[in-house]
């Protein structure tokens, strides 16, 4: 199942903005769930609807937490924090603020108060899920919580300025590794194929599903083509503290330059 395909996206981990939601959470009752050596502790701000998320989140938690193992490693905190806004306001908050607009299509989010990647410490850190979430099929949500469970776990051992749309398309590529019937010639490959900006991964509606399909499928041709574990090495060195730039970082990982990287990713996408 193609991300474009679902209605409400996950979107990048981000520092929250506004202790509002902090507050709420900490104030807020929580259920807590044991998943093998990790406590998903989680916390709903509102209405009912907000318990039957959380009630789907704790059948499908085990299955992202044992998603991003694999990919990832057991290095990351044993304490998963889950909240589910009550509301829009509170969600949005929770995103960064903003035009209510640029959240429409946003499912949840990784957010923290303070991150020290030096000292590997995540102050704060907890998903978030906007009270749209509860309509997502069960698909969807698998996917949103492989996605932000991911970034949980990453979020320590990646810098602050690290390039969104790998972050982004490693988190898509653990939460879907493998696409299931895609049709030959399904994907269509742009004459100036490019990896997808800031902007456009801000951007709701297409422009960001679009953005987010193509930093899964360059996650996806790495994977494919050099394997996981050199896809975890290049994420590694493209975001990680400390990082490389990208073209070091394409060098010495993947030994090939950003063109010929492109190149390939292109005749691997019209494969």
């Amino acid at each position: 199942m193609a991300a474009a395909l679902v209605s409400l996206r996950p979107v990048r981990d981000r520092p929250a903005e506004s202790a509002q939601v902090v507050v709420a959470a900490a104030s807020a009752p929580a259920t807590s769930l044991v998943v093998g050596d990790r406590i998903v502790h989680m916390r709903g701000l509102g209405p009912p609807a907000t318990d039957r998320l959380l009630s789907r989140v704790a059948t499908n938690i085990g299955a992202a937490i044992g998603a991003v193992v694999a990919f990832w490693g057991v290095d990351w905190s044993r304490d998963i924090s889950v909240v589910a806004a009550g509301t829009e306001q509170e969600f949005r908050v929770a995103a960064g603020g903003g035009p209510a607009s640029q959240w429409d299509d946003i499912a949840a989010v990784t957010v923290a108060q303070h991150v020290d990647p030096v000292r590997r410490v995540a102050i704060g850190q907890r998903i978030v899920f906007a009270p749209g979430a509860v309509r997502m099929s069960s698909t969807a949500l698998r996917m949103v919580l492989a996605h932000e469970v991911f970034h949980y776990a990453a979020r320590v051992d990646t810098a602050l300025d690290a390039p969104r749309w790998l972050t982004e398309g490693v988190a898509d590529f653990v939460a879907r590794p493998y696409p299931a019937n895609i049709r030959t010639g399904a994907v269509a490959v742009p004459a100036a194929l490019r990896l997808p900006s800031d902007a456009d991964l801000d951007a709701p509606g297409p422009q960001r599903s679009s953005a987010y399909d193509r930093a899964w499928w360059f996650a996806r041709f790495v994977a494919d083509t050099y394997g996981p574990a050199k896809l975890r090495q290049f994420y590694l060195a493209a975001c990680g503290v400390g990082r490389s730039e990208l073209s070091v970082a394409i060098r010495e990982v993947l030994d090939t330059d950003a063109a010929g990287l492109l190149a390939h990713w292109r005749q691997w996408l019209t494969r």
